[in-house]
């Protein structure tokens, strides 16, 4: 068994339970061979004959529940899975019951209660690949699911075309997402947070006149939530790069009054006050970007620009240094990306 050669341990425990049938543990460990090489169905009455001799094999419980998992008898297996996963101490196998009791729940369709080991395994195990696809996985199909039904009973409601907005948006569709977008603010105009995604769209869909109406979007958006660091950002973004640097100035200010640790609002204004001549302003604003994000190449490059304007040329090559390029690079601006949906997998 040490040595994982289990078909070994398989006709060394049927050899020895042959020599002394009354031992419950010697079931049990060739319930366990059993179990390790995929043979569930003589797995259980191995488990449960051990369990007749000797009750309180806490373990063994628990593998012939996830045996019975295995076979597809989710009924039988359910009681000792659930009470495993909050019981046992010992941390793989814990992991490997909530595994089984999350695909136990799915196979009962019992999405709700499925989600919620899902999401207790990813606390428990949040560096562990498998817990983190099982749960991304079902998550995606509750999520999935959820859209279905929505579609069925409110298909023309203002969250039907949300929904509908936010998925074509993902999936990078952006004409269909403004349409989606549009509908919603035909149905209620003053919905918070509809004009940034709408202005979003637009900016990504790059049509003519498309900057222009992105920007309307995201100036509604303010008028209904001055809060909305990411409208005042985006705004703040066009009207720097049309030239317009007191407008921008503002909406980056707004931006950084309500979120001071937005990072791309911090770097925004460093830019408008080099170009307003204001470098030592501007290196405070970068500096709180980098204690941010000590490796956005964006900051170290807009720092180099700041030292070149005081003249300081070795703070220059420094910053520069620093930067794993010395140019800026492209940078994908979203703080606030919509569910994007992830279909079932069988």
């Amino acid at each position: 068994m040490a040595a994982k050669r289990y078909a070994d341990a398989e006709q060394a425990y049927q050899k020895l339970i042959h020599l002394d049938p009354g031992v419950a543990e010697l079931y049990a460990n060739l319930g366990l061979a059993y179990f390790q090489q995929g043979k569930f169905e003589q797995a259980v009455p191995a488990f449960q004959k051990a369990l007749k001799l000797k009750p309180s094999l806490a373990n063994t419980k628990y593998f012939l529940a996830m045996s019975q998992s295995e076979l597809g008898h989710n009924e039988q297996a359910l009681p000792e899975l659930s009470r495993g996963f909050r019981q046992t101490r010992n941390a793989m196998l814990k992991r490997m019951l909530g595994l089984y009791l999350e695909r136990t729940y799915t196979g009962l369709h019992r999405d709700r209660e499925a989600v919620d080991v899902a999401l207790e395994l990813t606390r428990l195990y949040p560096n562990d690949a498998e817990v983190l696809y099982q749960t991304g996985r079902l998550c995606g199909n509750f999520a999935y699911l959820a859209m279905q039904r929505l579609q069925e009973v409110a298909p023309e409601s203002m969250w039907r075309h949300l929904a509908s907005g936010d998925l074509f948006e993902s999936q990078g569709d952006y004409a269909l997402a403004i349409r989606g977008y549009r509908r919603v603010l035909a149905l209620d105009p003053n919905r918070p947070g509809i004009h940034y995604r709408l202005g979003r769209a637009l900016l990504h869909s790059k049509q003519p006149d498309s900057q222009a109406e992105a920007l309307k979007e995201f100036e509604q958006e303010l008028g209904l939530d001055p809060t909305n660091a990411n409208a005042a950002h985006e705004a703040g973004e066009i009207y720097r790069k049309s030239g317009q640097i007191s407008k921008a100035e503002a909406f980056f200010a707004m931006a950084l009054k309500y979120y001071p640790d937005f990072e791309e609002a911090q770097v925004g204004m460093s830019r408008v006050l080099i170009a307003e001549k204001k470098p030592d302003l501007a290196i405070t604003h970068i500096r709180e970007a980098l204690s941010l994000n000590p490796g956005d190449d964006v900051a170290y490059f807009q720092l180099a620009q700041a030292y070149r304007l005081l003249g300081n040329v070795a703070e220059q090559r420094k910053a520069l240094q620093s930067s794993s390029a010395s140019r800026p690079g492209k940078r994908n601006i979203s703080k606030s990306w919509p569910w994007a949906p992830i279909h079932p997998v069988e």
